[in-house]
């Protein structure tokens, strides 16, 4: 398309002839909520529901300031400040179309290395009632070896010695907290939005345990002035490629450094605890409950697990999207089974849940052939995911004498994974931060594969159940004996 143009403020009113953009006056907009982690699935989803209320209330308070948290965060910052804020969100229809806008709830943005007593002051501001978080599931610094926080962590010992110019989101919230406490202000709620079951009493308890050592004077103050509630997320929003950007200059002449994909489902579920005020989600989609557990265990066990399993399978066998991995038939079987087998019977307090359709969606939305969730995306600091996502799963099971084939298999799976080449012989791309552990006991794990189990800090004590560990064992030998596609069929096979 001739006439391409920069998506910005000032461009605005022209961009709207093209696509939807936002119809509130952005400069009434007041900072009424901090997010730290402005990536693709922050701004698909938290970001898209509060630029959606904003289209449709009067209510004024509820913007959203954007703060990137890390070095590696200096693109999307810079992007955002060139912009104005603004970027297009693309959701790729089931049917292949394209849905577009432009999403303006992003009011404001700090890049916390630049200036990190901006970000404190800005967290102790009176206008912010809410302090939202997506700093993925290693951000919490919680060891799963000492079932608590991690304090041999370079960065927390960092903040620690240097309070005033932190690096971990502990360092910023506890400055911040802080502030309010001695310049006698009213207290605020901390929500995360990361795929952590009980996310809302794990940032509290990581919260209070750096406190505790850093400022243990505040404790009390937050214990009574700061609420956590949990929340359960979802929305599929695969890394923006050079692709999506080029389309969508050719399409609509929108040139947007960095817009966001995702699917078209959307969900959150929020436990209605918020100390000092909040948007009016629920207008616009999202749903307020006295207990999300069951929520979140049927979306951890289900969703987000089974992207796992996708990733770690798929990638052995040579795939590179999601898509692929589940529309192989057997893949697909094992998955179901999985899912019906193990996952399944674990659950319960879903009321008003059809878990077969839900369990349908899943299927649906990862073969989404225009998503190209890529892989390597998913399978990044599976470290982080596994002990989350799939191992509460296999405790509850061997905590009921159950199923363990399916999980047992694909923590196997990830053994040989973290050798670093699919089953073609190509070297994989492993992002994860235990990568040099991982391939240390994989590599051990070829003479006796129990021994990759012996990484506490992902595993626990699971290495001390005969029962996994035999289960496991067995599918080890048979993966490298016979590969992922005829070990997998067999299994279905079985059933």
């Amino acid at each position: 398309m001739e006439n391409n143009i920069k998506i910005n403020q000032k461009n605005l009113a022209e961009i709207a002839n093209r696509i939807t953009c936002p119809t509130y006056n952005r400069s009434a907009i007041k900072t009424g909520i901090v997010h730290v982690g402005i990536g693709g699935f922050h701004r698909a989803h938290e970001a898209f529901y509060t630029d959606e209320l904003l289209q449709n209330e009067s209510n004024t308070d509820w913007g959203i300031c954007g703060v990137a948290l890390l070095d590696f965060d200096t693109k999307i910052y810079n992007t955002l400040k060139e912009q104005d804020g603004l970027y297009t969100l693309i959701v790729k229809e089931l049917d292949g179309t394209l849905t577009k806008r432009v999403i303006g709830s992003i009011v404001e943005y700090l890049f916390a290395p630049e200036n990190p007593v901006k970000v404190i002051e800005k967290m102790a501001s009176t206008d912010v009632k809410i302090i939202t978080l997506t700093i993925t599931e290693g951000g919490y610094n919680y060891s799963e070896a000492i079932g608590g926080f991690d304090f041999d962590n370079p960065l927390i010992q960092h903040d620690l010695e240097n309070s005033q110019a932190p690096k971990t989101i502990f360092g910023y919230l506890t400055q911040a907290l802080k502030l309010r406490q001695e310049r006698g202000l009213q207290g605020v709620t901390i929500q995360s939005c990361d795929n952590i079951q009980g996310n809302g009493h794990m940032t509290k308890k990581m919260l209070l345990s750096y406190v505790q050592k850093a400022a243990p004077q505040l404790v009390s103050w937050i214990e009574k002035n700061v609420s956590f509630p949990n929340s359960m997320v979802d929305r599929i929003t695969p890394a923006t490629s050079p692709i999506d950007i080029s389309n969508l200059l050719k399409t609509s002449g929108i040139d947007d450094a960095w817009p966001v994909v995702c699917e078209p489902f959307k969900q959150w579920v929020i436990e209605d605890d918020f100390i000092a005020g909040r948007p009016a989600w629920e207008n616009v989609g999202a749903q307020f409950v006295e207990d999300v557990v069951p929520f979140e265990l049927m979306k951890l066990g289900l969703l987000n697990a089974g992207h796992s399993v996708l990733g770690i399978l798929g990638d052995l066998i040579g795939y590179a999207t999601i898509d692929e991995s589940v529309n192989n038939k057997e893949v697909r079987a094992f998955l179901t089974n999985y899912m019906n087998i193990e996952v399944t019977p674990i659950l319960e307090g879903l009321e008003g849940v059809d878990l077969d359709a839900y369990k349908q969606s899943l299927l649906q939305r990862f073969g989404n052939i225009y998503i190209k969730d890529q892989i390597d995306r998913i399978c990044s600091e599976s470290s982080a995911k596994f002990p989350i996502f799939i191992l509460p799963t296999v405790n509850a099971q061997l905590k009921r004498n159950g199923s363990v084939e399916f999980a047992s298999f694909v923590v196997a799976a990830w053994a040989i994974y973290s050798l670093g080449k699919n089953e073609n012989g190509q070297p994989l791309l492993i992002k994860d931060a235990m990568k040099a552990i991982l391939n240390e006991k994989a590599i051990a794990a070829q003479e006796n594969p129990a021994l990759f189990l012996e990484i506490a800090t992902v595993f626990g004590k699971l290495k001390d159940s005969e029962k996994f560990v035999n289960a496991y064992t067995k599918a080890y030998k048979n993966i490298v004996k016979y590969g992922v596609e005829k070990c997998i069929a067999d299994i279905n096979s079985a059933i």
